[in-house]
């Protein structure tokens, strides 16, 4: 079953190029060895926190005197193959769309058999510090994206 976010998946995943490895912790699976179902979304945040990091937005976001911050607007995770214990994954995000102030992104997880485990997508949403309303994306974090 492909997700309704994907049109065509070998042209989907030819749109990645930054990815994170991950190794599948025994904290986070089950009795039988199965990763938890909520720990993807712990891997997209490590992800895109790294992503962020790769196109310079987290010194801004952590600077005390930035104005913004990101927010999670929505998340969403599908499960496509069972992950286990000590498993060896690649956590590749992109930005899909970018818009005033927010950007979707998406998510692709692959083992080390290049086949996808799970995928996502998801809003952030740049928001001001104080005010809790959003903020539009500046001319120099514009030109730190290529969509």
């Amino acid at each position: 079953m492909q997700s309704a976010y994907i049109i065509n998946m070998e042209e989907w995943k030819k749109g990645f190029s930054f990815s994170v490895p991950v190794k599948v912790r025994f904290s986070e699976t089950d009795m039988f060895g199965h990763m938890n179902n909520t720990v993807p979304l712990t891997y997209f945040e490590y992800a895109r926190i790294e992503f962020f990091n790769h196109l310079g937005f987290m010194e801004t976001w952590l600077s005390e005197d930035g104005e913004g911050i990101p927010v999670v607007a929505d998340i969403q995770c599908d499960y496509v193959k069972q992950v286990y214990f000590e498993e060896q994954l690649n956590i590749f995000v992109k930005i899909e769309r970018i818009g005033n102030s927010s950007v979707d992104l998406h998510y692709l997880a692959m083992n080390n058999k290049e086949e996808i485990c799970f995928t996502g997508r998801g809003t952030i949403v740049q928001m001001d510090r104080q005010t809790g309303k959003s903020v539009r994306w500046n001319e120099s974090q514009l030109a730190q994206v290529q969509v």
